[in-house]
């Protein structure tokens, strides 16, 4: 896309989800997950498929197509049918469990709703049981949904939608004849929307035969990647090492001008405030920023006033500064057009440029995507360790040293150093020298250990703390593993160490033997916990209201690299596969106790030794 034509774009009137029609239960979710304005093919699609069109989208993988077919046929389903009335097929059992995801994920607003994926070489009775109690909406690979036809375990009289998910490659993968199969059985009163890269001629007698008058969406988006930009990402486990991930960076790339990349607008204003708080020159533009004032940030960083700039994409858009050296994608981005539109800030008119990317565990896949679409590897970059940043520090040390000896009038300071010396003859003047160094640095170390991250600058007329996210352990049960979370009250709030602790040994019902170190900061605190939380456990503390404001609760210390970050990213799923739900049900017998660790009794003996129950 030329910049003309990149112009152009920019100056068209910019569509939202709320102006498509979809409903208020789907644009809630869209607006949670930080979706603001459809790509090409989602806004026509989207029009075309709730208006009950048949549609031919022609669009590579990483278009976002899954939402253009998924929101409007999510719209159309009836709760109370609880039978399929959405078969959406694809050519792999790794799509089919991407795109049930997704539809999952879009879904979150349909109370009841279920999907359900089935695919070949998983167990047919993990896949009959809910087939059996009812579901909404069915993805599966050609083989698994035929078999499933031919046994009755899948009936289509209900079936409203049907979705034909990249046709071509199921050609190249034989499965023409199945597709033509499935698509015989299915009701005639129906809407189809099939998704193909390339239009085989085989494909579109399928789509003659089969689709009613479709309405055609051909999409040629952006793929293509600036050579002068060097592309990176990094593994980040949950939001406290995104932060810290990001901060770090920060401390040792050198970087003319920088624009992070945020899902929504309530992030861009938080990472604003962090960012700050560290001592960066930065601002957010989002939706709700007025647009003189948006006019007022892009020129002040233009002209080198503001160093970083955290945005979301329609902020963005429209955006050309050639100073951006680097682009952070802080969020990962929903298909691979809006990476490759993101990146493209930086290594404008043959100057060189950096990206990075961050991604959890279950963003591999856009990973994976991103770098298909573009035809270009995206390189692995680990965080930068201790050793790196205190060399850096120790650099920035020395080379303010050299810069205010060259550029300031020392002579007050002199004057007062020589008289100090005169008074102490004993003392060296470098050791002089260093005391001076060490009031300057203030409270905040100038070296850092692996072992701390700076999630959470306390800072206190100017002063700075780096705080450990390691759990201490026990006194009295050294045995039980711990972990450190943050709650977003502290001094500030007039909160005392018996608040918290009131608070989480109610709400969790835990004894308060369990509950380890408390410490307390200004705007937060930080409180040890056994590692054994369930999700709703973790759920109920974060909206626990502590001195008139909510906990907010979220896990620092990252043992098992699993997101661990309040209710929805705590790892639940894997946690009650190795406790077992019912772990954790409230013990009726002892009523207002719960189970815990047990040591020796009053009488010596050896008592078994239980795990913390948690109620709720």
């Amino acid at each position: 896309m030329s910049d003309s034509q990149e112009k152009q774009e920019n100056n068209k009137p910019q569509i939202k989800f709320s102006d498509l029609g979809l409903s208020d239960s789907i644009l809630g979710v869209l607006d949670k997950i930080g979706y603001e304005t459809p790509s090409p093919i989602q806004e026509q699609c989207i029009n075309y498929l709730l208006d009950g069109k048949d549609v031919i989208g022609q669009a590579q993988t990483g278009t976002g197509k899954t939402a253009a077919f998924a929101l409007p046929l999510l719209d159309k389903i009836n709760l109370d049918l609880n039978a399929p009335q959405l078969l959406i097929l694809t050519p792999t059992r790794e799509l089919a469990i991407q795109v049930s995801e997704a539809v999952q994920t879009y879904a979150r607003g349909l109370k009841g709703f279920h999907v359900l994926p089935i695919y070949g070489g998983q167990s047919y009775d993990v896949q009959l049981r809910p087939l059996k109690r009812g579901v909404h909406a069915v993805v599966g690979t050609p083989g698994r949904v035929m078999d499933h036809i031919k046994r009755g375990t899948l009936k289509l009289d209900n079936l409203k939608s049907f979705v034909l998910d990249e046709a071509d490659e199921m050609l190249k993968m034989g499965f023409i004849d199945d597709i033509k199969w499935v698509m015989e059985r299915i009701p005639e009163a129906r809407q189809i929307a099939l998704f193909s890269a390339t239009m085989p001629t085989v494909i579109k007698k399928v789509a003659e035969k089969f689709l009613n008058n479709p309405k055609i969406v051909q999409v040629k988006n952006k793929t293509e990647t600036a050579l002068t930009i060097t592309q990176k990402y990094m593994m980040v486990s949950n939001m406290a090492m995104k932060l810290d991930a990001l901060t770090r960076i920060l401390e040792v790339i050198s970087f003319d001008a920088m624009i992070v990349f945020a899902r929504t607008k309530t992030m861009t204003v938080e990472l604003e405030e962090k960012l700050s708080a560290r001592g960066f020159s930065v601002a957010a533009i989002n939706g709700d920023i007025a647009q003189n004032q948006r006019e007022r940030i892009i020129n002040n960083y233009k002209k080198g006033k503001i160093d970083i700039l955290v945005a979301t994409d329609v902020a963005a858009r429209g955006l050309d500064v050639q100073r951006i050296s680097h682009v952070v994608n802080y969020d990962i981005p929903q298909d691979a057009e809006t990476y490759v539109h993101r990146i493209g800030r930086t290594g404008r008119a043959g100057r060189s440029g950096e990206a990075i990317l961050f991604v959890s565990n279950r963003e591999r896949r856009m990973l994976n995507t991103i770098e298909r679409v573009t035809r270009q590897k995206i390189e692995p970059i680990e965080l930068p360790t201790a050793k790196i940043i205190n060399a850096k520090r120790i650099e920035t040390f020395k080379n303010n040293i050299s810069d205010t000896i060259n550029n300031q009038n020392l002579e007050v300071f002199e004057k007062l150093v020589t008289e100090f010396q005169e008074a102490n003859p004993e003392l060296e003047s470098v050791k002089v020298a260093a005391a001076l160094a060490f009031i300057a640095q203030g409270k905040e170390p100038l070296l850092i250990s692996d072992k701390t991250q700076s999630f959470g600058r306390e800072q206190r007329q100017g002063e700075e703390k780096t705080i450990s996210t390691e759990a201490s352990p026990l006194k009295d049960n050294p045995q039980v593993p711990m972990l450190r979370y943050r709650v977003d009250v502290g001094n500030n709030n007039s909160v005392k160490p018996g608040n918290i602790l009131g608070a989480v040994a109610n709400e969790a019902d835990i004894d308060s033997e369990y509950i380890g170190s408390i410490q307390i900061f200004d705007n937060f605190s930080t409180v040890d916990l056994p590692d054994e939380m369930p999700k709703e456990v973790l759920t109920l503390l974060q909206k626990t209201v502590v001195c008139g404001k909510r906990l907010n609760i979220v896990a620092l210390t990252d043992k098992n690299n699993t997101a661990r970050i309040g209710g929805s990213n705590f790892n639940g799923g894997d946690r009650d596969r190795k406790f077992g739900r019912k772990k954790f049900s409230k013990d009726r017998r002892s009523k207002g106790k719960s189970s815990n660790y047990k040591g020796k009794g009053s009488d010596g003996n050896n008592r078994r030794s239980k795990k913390p129950k948690f109620s709720r």
